[in-house]
C-alpha cells in the first residue's frame, strides 16, 4: 500500500531553512521524529507562523493527538474550558471527544 501522508518533516525542514533559520532550534525536537502527528504539526504552525497568517478553521487531529489532549487533560486535572483555550479547540469539540473515546 502506498503512503499518500505527506512528508511533513521535510516540508517544515525546507520551509525553516529558506524562511526561518532563526526557528530552528525551537523546531529541531520536531524535525529529529520519525513522524510528526497532527498536534505536532499545528506547534510546528505556531511555532512558525504568526496567528494572523494561520487558518484554525480546517484542523484536523488524528487519534494519536485526540489521546494525547484528553491524557494532558487528566494530567494536569484542567477543565474542558482551561484545555480548550490552550489548545484553541472548542470545548464542545473537546467533550465530543472524551464521550467518544469512552466508548471505544
Amino acid at each position: 500500500m502506498i503512503n499518500t501522508e505527506p512528508n511533513y518533516i521535510k516540508i517544515f525542514s525546507d520551509i525553516i531553512s529558506k524562511k526561518f533559520p532563526q526557528k530552528l532550534s525551537h523546531c529541531q525536537h520536531f524535525l529529529q521524529k520519525e513522524r510528526l502527528s497532527s498536534l505536532d504539526i499545528i506547534t510546528l504552525n505556531s511555532i512558525l507562523f504568526s496567528e494572523s497568517d494561520t487558518n484554525n478553521d480546517h484542523k484536523s487531529y488524528d487519534k494519536e493527538s485526540i489521546a494525547e489532549i484528553l491524557n494532558y487533560q487528566k494530567k494536569t486535572k484542567m477543565n474542558n474550558s482551561e484545555v480548550a483555550s490552550i489548545f484553541k479547540i472548542s470545548r464542545n469539540t473537546l467533550a465530543i471527544w472524551k464521550k467518544t473515546m469512552v466508548k471505544k
